[in-house]
């Protein structure tokens, strides 16, 4: 019988989304990107070989298995080109597998000028965190109903059409508003007709193909990019990213009816990070030697698989990870990244805060409330044993066991699954999402 899983980060992303798809993806006849853009960052580890993915669904290292990308995905064709021709440099085999959905908005030059120039023009308290790669342009484009779309390579002259009109917009934006160059039509033009000549073998009616595998008993993952907390609806406005991160967006982003997203797992690390502008009740000093959030931050590699940039750590914050679960209707937890905290004499766990003289239990809406919660914590026992690569439950230091009992307790959701390394058989199975 087939069953569909979801995979959300419940945090502000970077919660190793990427190996668990993989490591879930045996289960799956293929894996579905559903939101975002080439803003998003996986790495996945096989045995010697490290993948950095951007738009590739990551069930693209496992064999036999068909990776689509949803509508809900804003699309660029040349970033994508390159990133195919890395992963086939590797020896995948991937535009026999790799389906575009028509619906698709393209990303092209002069989003990516946009959101740069935009970014540029804040004060440095205001700034965002962009990655500069044009995925708020591009969803602007798409809700102003001017947006170009995969289908639109189809047809040279309407392609033609459209973007001189798209063009004469942004350019007057660009130019008397940003003080930016203006982008010339023709060198946009010809680089989206090259990358269509590839593209478009690769384009299918993604939501038409997935009810054929859910109809044939074919099991269907669905990934999701980025996390709950940076959604343009229920994350930290305005310092969140432009598209819905959501398990729900997952039906929206690819075109299936909600009653078929059967389980949704969501990857929550062990503790929190954060790249870019805005607000994080639980963060620490990274700089610090010897410090707990120097530890994350040195012991995690914490730095953006896009950006490069350092990531700001914290405490976890249950209080933000139970906004998630509500939100996103989390059927079971995957803790990852627990080895990070081996060593930590003591942690603790944000169980709510004090805002404004009161305490409460859930993240509030918006960056300007959230700015003014103080975080109220509860001290657990840290561990002096090893968690890295443990395959049990009955591996792991007590302490470690009570840190993530208490996570439970406190969220009232189970931790189904562990991750306690990069590698696909370091993970703690308890409650397969599959076969739950």
């Amino acid at each position: 019988m087939a069953k569909n899983v979801v995979v959300v980060g419940t945090q502000w992303g970077d919660e190793g989304k990427g190996k668990i798809v993989d490591w879930l993806t045996d289960h799956a006849r293929g894996v579905v990107r559903f939101q975002g853009g080439h803003n998003a960052g996986h790495t996945l580890v096989i045995g010697q070989t490290e993948y950095k993915l951007n738009l590739v669904p990551s069930g693209i290292v496992r064999e036999g298995v068909a990776c689509y990308i949803g509508n809900g995905v804003v699309l660029d064709a040349h970033h994508l080109l390159s990133e195919i021709r890395k992963l086939e440099e590797g020896g995948l085999k991937v535009r026999d597998r790799l389906r575009i959905s028509p619906g698709c908005p393209l990303i092209l030059g002069y989003h990516a000028a946009l959101d740069r120039a935009r970014e540029a023009a804040k004060a440095a308290g205001d700034k965002i965190g962009t990655t500069g790669k044009g995925i708020g342009p591009t969803y602007e484009d798409k809700v102003a109903r001017r947006a170009l779309r995969v289908y639109d390579l189809f047809d040279r002259e309407r392609f033609a059409e459209k973007l001189k009109a798209n063009l004469e917009y942004h350019n007057f934006v660009l130019t008397q508003h940003l003080g930016a160059e203006a982008i010339e039509f023709q060198a946009v033009f010809d680089e989206a007709m090259a990358d269509a000549a590839e593209i478009l073998p690769m384009v299918a009616d993604v939501s038409a193909e997935l009810y054929a595998v859910n109809k044939a008993g074919g099991s269907l993952l669905f990934e999701g990019a980025q996390g709950t907390l940076l959604d343009i609806d229920h994350g930290t406005y305005p310092f969140v990213t432009s598209s819905n991160c959501v398990a729900g967006q997952a039906a929206a982003g690819s075109g299936v009816g909600p009653g078929r997203l059967h389980y949704v797992l969501g990857i929550t690390k062990a503790y929190c990070t954060r790249v870019g502008g805005g607000p994080f009740p639980t963060e620490l000093d990274i700089e610090t030697a010897g410090t707990p959030g120097q530890q994350m931050s040195s012991k995690g590699r914490e730095f953006g698989v896009v950006t490069g940039r350092k990531r700001r750590c914290g405490w976890l914050d249950l209080a933000a990870l139970k906004r998630s679960i509500i939100i996103n209707g989390v059927t079971g937890l995957c803790i990852t990244k627990l080895d990070v905290l081996d060593g930590l004499k003591e942690l603790k766990l944000c169980t709510g805060y004090q805002l404004d003289g009161k305490r409460i239990d859930l993240l509030p809406m918006g960056a300007e409330e959230v700015t003014r919660c103080e975080p109220i914590y509860e001290t657990m026992p840290g561990w002096g044993g090893s968690t890295f690569g443990a395959q049990t439950w009955d591996a792991l230091p007590q302490e470690a066991r009570a840190y993530l009992h208490r996570i439970e307790e406190i969220c009232e959701i189970p931790i189904d699954v562990i991750s306690t390394g990069p590698e696909r058989d370091e993970t703690i199975l308890r409650r397969h999402p599959f076969g739950a």
